[in-house]
């Protein structure tokens, strides 16, 4: 109870002081009321004093109590402020342990891609530069070295990168499972590939050869490469009528309808076949009898001023890497299209359509499945084609003036405004003759020439 008990010897007739229980120097410090005041008021002194010894005595015990709980449970410390471990590396602020050891994100990053891609760095001082937060970019091969004498291991990262290998192969595999042709699918795409492959040989079937014909500059035209070329353009367009036929359902709609889209897709069927043809590093492009002709040589053989344009399409198409079978329904896309203008029954036009974009779609997702995207930007190209063909309706004009002799029948009749369509049904019962017979044909007919193909 008490801290303790202080006795003192008091003299008669005086109370002993035995209230004192706190080892407080004020406490210690209470003492019988003044003598001289208590000769006055015996009385009120004894009774005052005794309220007032009372009062005293509870108020030193609150405070003994009081003194006894601060002391039987202090205040929880502040925690302390929370400290970041150096990076092993280049000393800045680490974010844990990575690669085993304590690294910042900076170093975490660096190190990993340097072992995933196999880096090999070189030191443009003496292999011994101070790395730490500030100089740790200069010098790429003494970061490296520093990581490994930290401790970091390549181990670790070819762990995680097995990792996500293994859950990107399983994203591949989903995905391949998920795009699969149907029976009916797979008969168009085989149909499709085999019209295309036996009417445009691809580049690495032909043997090519070239021309030094006017390959220095460019000229308004060259009447020797505008010969060549219009005489293989005749032939191109004999083998789009050819395609054109063996698309599924084609034959079956009306012969109008069938000159009417072949009219309006036939430039963009030839530009995208001769941009399959295009050789990057020497910037040419290849023609089916195997002519090769430089950007400056197609320039004055007739294509003027849509050379650019065909060669920069050219160019944009290289990252797709479409094969035989996707250019060929590519193709066939461009050709059925139920949106072309004076077709007779578009709404089925739009119906042969449909199952070639699924079979393109599924095709291309079958065989790019980590590229999703690829099946959206080969379509958007068919937009490219018909504003590279919207110029070159344009350049057909200007070209008539340009040549000195009248333009080929069967280019006059694919490239020009439709005219006397009725005139070309009357010859429906004509039949095909052999492809040399059907070129000397077309070079000695007007514009009745496309109508022949057709049946």
């Amino acid at each position: 109870m008490f801290d303790y008990l202080e006795f003192q010897a008091f003299g008669p007739g005086e109370i002993m002081d035995l209230y004192s229980v706190s080892s407080s120097p004020a406490s210690c410090a209470l003492q019988k009321p003044d003598q001289d005041f208590a000769a006055f008021f015996p009385e009120l002194m004894e009774a005052d004093w005794q309220q007032h010894r009372c009062s005293q005595s509870v108020g030193s015990h609150s405070s003994s109590s009081s003194s006894d709980d601060l002391f039987a449970s202090p205040p929880s410390p502040l925690p302390p402020p929370r400290t970041y471990k150096p990076c092993f590396v280049c000393q800045d602020k680490s974010s844990g342990y990575h690669y085993g050891v304590s690294a910042c994100e900076g170093c975490k990053g660096f190190f990993r891609r340097s072992v995933q891609k196999n880096m090999v760095y070189t030191c443009h001082r003496d292999r011994n530069c101070i790395i730490n937060k500030i100089t740790r970019n200069r010098c790429q091969y003494c970061r490296l070295q520093r990581c490994f004498a930290a401790g970091m291991s390549k181990e670790s990262v070819r762990n995680d990168r097995s990792k996500r290998k293994g859950k990107k192969e399983a994203v591949k595999m989903t995905i391949m499972e998920t795009y699969e042709l149907t029976a009916e699918l797979g008969q168009i795409v085989e149909k499709i590939c085999r019209a295309h492959r036996e009417t445009f040989p691809s580049l690495c079937q032909l043997g090519k050869y070239t021309t030094n014909s006017s390959s220095d500059h460019r000229i308004q035209l060259d009447l020797g490469l505008w010969d060549k070329f219009s005489e293989l353009a005749t032939k191109c367009i004999i083998k789009v009528v050819e395609f054109a036929k063996r698309v599924p359902g084609f034959t079956g709609l009306t012969i109008a309808d069938q000159i009417t889209l072949l009219k309006t897709a036939c430039l963009d069927i030839l530009i995208l076949r001769i941009s399959t043809r295009y050789t990057p590093d020497q910037d040419t492009m290849t023609f089916s009898d195997g002519l090769t002709l430089t950007r400056t040589q197609i320039h004055n053989a007739g294509f003027g001023p849509l050379t650019d344009q065909v060669f920069r399409f050219a160019g944009q198409l290289l990252p797709l890497q479409m094969d035989d079978t996707e250019s060929g329904l590519l193709s066939a896309i461009c050709l059925v299209s139920g949106d072309r203008q004076d077709l007779e029954e578009p709404s089925k036009v739009e119906v042969l359509q449909e199952p070639l974009l699924e079979a393109l779609k599924i095709y291309s997702r079958k065989r790019r499945p980590s590229m999703p995207l690829m099946f959206p930007k080969a379509l958007m190209k068919i937009t490219d084609l018909r504003s590279i063909s919207a110029k070159g309706a344009e350049r057909v004009v200007t070209l008539k003036r340009e040549i000195p002799g009248s333009m080929p029948p069967l280019i006059k009749e694919m490239l020009e405004d439709l005219e006397n369509l009725e005139k070309n049904e009357k010859k429906l019962s004509e039949e095909k003759q052999s492809e040399e017979s059907e070129a000397e044909q077309n070079t000695s007919q007007s514009s009745d020439s496309l109508s022949p193909l057709c049946t």
